[in-house]
C-alpha cells in the first residue's frame, strides 16, 4: 500500500500566537474531557463489573469512530471525544469505587500523578525536536492490544498481569502523549488551527451543555 499526498501548495507555518492558541484550545478540551470522565465515574459508581466491560467496548468503538469523524466533522469529533471520556469513566467506575472504599488517599494520589504525567510528557513532546510520527501507528495498535489484554485479565488469571498491564499502559500513553503534543507544535496548516479555535468559540459551549463530550 502506498500513500499519496493531495496537498498542492505548502501551507504557511503556524505563528507563535496561533500555536499557543491551538495548544490552549487542546488543553481546554482535555480538561473538559477529564471532567466528563469524572462525571461518568460518579454516575457508574454502583454498576457491576459486567457493565464495566460493556462500557470499555463502547469506549473503544467511539475511539475508532473519532479517527473517521475528525476528517469529516469537527463538531462530531469533539462530541465523540467527550463521549469517550464519559464511557471510559463509566467503565472504570467500579474499580475506582473499590479503591475509594479501601484507600481513598490512593485515589487522590493517582489523580495527581496522572495530571503530572500528562503535563510532564506533554511538555516534553511539545519541546522535543526528534520526529515521533513513526511511533504513532505502532502506539495505536499497542493501545488496542492493551485493551484486549485488559479484557482477558478479567476472565483469565495471569501471573503479574496487573503489573504488566499498568507498566505497558504507562509506556503506551507516554508515547501517545509525546506524539500528540509534538504534532500540535508541528502543525503546518494554519487553517486547521483557525477552524479549531473557531469551533472552540462557537460549538464548544453547545456540546458541553449536552452534558457529554
Amino acid at each position: 500500500m502506498t500513500m499519496t499526498s493531495t496537498t498542492t501548495a505548502a501551507s504557511p507555518p503556524l505563528s507563535r500566537e496561533d500555536a499557543s492558541g491551538l495548544l490552549g484550545q487542546t488543553m481546554g478540551l482535555v480538561a473538559v474531557t477529564a471532567g466528563v470522565f469524572a462525571l461518568g465515574a460518579y454516575i457508574g459508581r454502583d454498576t457491576s463489573g459486567g457493565w464495566a466491560i460493556l462500557w470499555f467496548v463502547a469506549a473503544f468503538a467511539v475511539l475508532l469512530g473519532m479517527n473517521f469523524a475528525a476528517q469529516r466533522s469537527e463538531q462530531l469529533a469533539i462530541g465523540l471525544l467527550f463521549g469517550f471520556g464519559l464511557l471510559l469513566g463509566l467503565a472504570v467506575a467500579p474499580t475506582i469505587t473499590y479503591y475509594v472504599d479501601a484507600d481513598p488517599q490512593a485515589v487522590w494520589q493517582a489523580g495527581g500523578a496522572t495530571a503530572l504525567f500528562i503535563a510532564g510528557f506533554g511538555a516534553a513532546g511539545y519541546a522535543t525536536r526528534r520526529d515521533l510520527s513513526a511511533l504513532a501507528r505502532s502506539l495505536f495498535w499497542a493501545l488496542v492490544a492493551l485493551i484486549v489484554f485488559g479484557i482477558v485479565l478479567v476472565f483469565v488469571q495471569i501471573p503479574h498481569g496487573a503489573l504488566i498491564y499498568a507498566v505497558a499502559g504507562l509506556v503506551i500513553f507516554a508515547g501517545l502523549t509525546l506524539f500528540d503534543f509534538q504534532r500540535l507544535r508541528r502543525t503546518e496548516d494554519i487553517r486547521t488551527a483557525r477552524r479549531v479555535r473557531k469551533l472552540g468559540r462557537a460549538g464548544f459551549a453547545g456540546n458541553l451543555a449536552r452534558s457529554e463530550r
